[in-house]
């Protein structure tokens, strides 16, 4: 399987992203710059955390104008799986690709540390290792994660069951605890919290990188089926 992160002027965490990739699943994975115009060789688009452009405009904003992203819309809408955390997240919803936005916190503050969250759906292809009410450990660090939606849009993620994680004790104020929402189709995720940063006991945690290792296998799984 090989693997794309998309890096943009500001993005502060693709080395951590990288790494987990090639050091702890062994798999094959490589930067793409913000200018690429093609992901075709890629079975699964990475967009890590960080600020792109310093937060220029808002969160996400200038980095949905670039080049990459009309390849990301590509890969995402044939089906690749696509997983944007943190900036990532709200690149997503600044490309359409996920619904909702991305308003400061709720204490205006910057705020970085641990989280638990709740995995509220298991039976996508970045939780199938995980158990439904699961809870994990992941860290934050955002200054701009109270996801808010419509009542509409709320409506139709519970509908649908893509929300994916949810906080036990909301850090930011998000609508209904969210963390981590997929597309109806199940092949986009955003999450705010960082998986990259809890794949090691070292750091406090492993709880992230069962995120990882299910997009692995279930792309292994329905390829092996397709084959």
């Amino acid at each position: 399987m090989k693997f794309a992160v998309v890096v943009f002027p500001g993005t502060s965490c693709e080395v951590d992203t990288f790494d987990v990739i090639k050091k702890k699943l062994n798999e094959e994975v490589e930067y793409v710059s913000h200018l690429s115009e093609n992901l075709d060789a890629y079975d699964a688009i990475l967009i890590p955390g960080g600020a792109s452009y310093g937060d220029a405009v808002r969160p996400g904003a200038i980095a949905n104008m670039q080049p990459v992203m009309k390849a990301v819309k590509t890969a995402a809408e044939s089906g690749k799986l696509v997983l944007g955390i943190g900036n990532g997240f709200q690149i997503l919803l600044e490309a359409g690709l996920l619904p909702g936005a991305m308003l400061k916190n709720i204490n205006l503050k910057f705020i970085c540390k641990p989280t638990q969250l709740k995995v509220e759906n298991n039976d996508t292809a970045y939780t199938s290792a995980y158990e439904k009410g699961e809870q994990l450990n992941i860290p934050i660090a955002h200054g701009k994660g109270n996801y808010y939606c419509d009542e509409a849009t709320l409506s139709e993620l519970k509908e649908n069951n893509q929300i994916i994680f949810t906080y036990t004790s909301n850090p930011n104020g998000s609508i209904e605890n969210i963390a981590g929402i997929t597309n109806k189709q199940g092949n986009v995720l955003g999450m705010m919290p960082h998986p990259e940063r809890a794949v090691d006991s070292l750091f406090g945690s492993e709880d992230g990188l069962k995120i990882f290792q299910s997009i692995v296998r279930n792309w292994r799984e329905s390829h092996a089926t397709n084959a």
